[in-house]
């Protein structure tokens, strides 16, 4: 069988949601056919969760066989991008390194390219591990998590013209007075402020640290899960993440893959950006509700 033949759960005008073990349809997609694999699987946490998860001892051994068809089924231009948080050793206040351990696998056994790391801090995160943050008062909140941006070649697809920030004030006063700043003059922390510092690019390149709150209630999706008396699924990351990769990484009609989706974000980010795309969970009660994305 293949994958043209496979009845999907739904179908956008961009997109198809696959309700399957991901293992099961990534086989059925060809090599080198995907431009952007953006995903957040299952983190290896000591408390389970309704979504399930994997214990970080047996982690890897549970991810390689995704990892392979991931390399496998991306374009030599394409990209991964990994969402994939920590996690604390179970009655200790200690952290495991399972998931660097992957980055590890990835980078020296799969042979991908770390081409950057992003973090996303969460600012509305609840202090935890709630014994060593709370209880015992030895660690701080635990609100930053790792995003790892992969690739198969040293020179993946990208475009940072495509994700440009508005200029800071100070970077608005200093484009229209030249004499704002002296060009060529040393600064104190020993950079140089060349005459080109001064031309307008259209807006400021962002820095590698996302400031997203994940506290989404107003959404469609959120909104009719509340009316339908649905249990939204726990672990949704903020759209933005995926809007800013999809935008960076690709272009119009290229092909986006999220292997583990969840409420199927990483979908609703292609669709509203003119991209096709491909999404599989295994959950068909976390994906029916998904179709509230896209009101269907």
């Amino acid at each position: 069988m293949i994958l043209e033949e496979t009845a999907a759960l739904y179908n956008t005008y961009f997109g198809k949601a696959y309700c399957a073990n991901s293992l099961e349809i990534l086989q059925l997609i060809p090599d080198n056919s995907i431009d952007l694999i953006f995903t957040s699987p299952p983190f290896a946490l000591t408390r389970k969760k309704a979504y399930d998860n994997m214990e970080p001892e047996k982690y890897q051994k549970w991810f390689e066989p995704f990892a392979i068809e991931f390399y496998r089924i991306l374009k030599d231009s394409g990209s991964l991008v990994l969402h994939l948080g920590g996690s604390w050793v179970k009655g200790k206040p200690i952290k495991t390194l399972y998931n660097y351990k992957i980055l590890i696998y990835l980078c020296e056994n799969l042979h991908f390219n770390l081409a950057q790391d992003f973090f996303w801090y969460n600012k509305a995160k609840l202090p935890g591990p709630a014994q060593w943050v709370n209880v015992k008062r030895i660690r701080v909140k635990d609100a930053v998590e790792p995003i790892w941006w992969l690739s198969k070649t040293t020179w993946p697809k990208a475009n940072n013209k495509n994700i440009l920030k508005e200029y800071s004030d100070e970077m608005k006063k200093l484009l229209s007075d030249p004499t704002y700043y002296k060009p060529n003059v040393i600064r104190p922390s020993e950079h140089r402020i060349s005459k080109h510092f001064y031309k307008n690019n259209g807006g400021a390149i962002p820095p590698n640290i996302f400031n997203f709150s994940n506290t989404d209630s107003q959404s469609n999706y959120m909104r009719k899960c509340r009316e339908n008396e649905i249990i939204p699924h726990p672990a949704r990351f903020p759209i933005e993440l995926p809007l800013f990769f999809i935008q960076f990484l690709t272009i119009k009609g290229d092909l986006v893959l999220d292997p583990f989706a969840g409420s199927n974000t990483t979908g609703e980010a292609a669709e509203k950006l003119e991209r096709k795309w491909i999404s599989i969970e295994i959950s068909q009660d976390y994906l029916e509700a998904s179709k509230y994305r896209f009101h269907l």
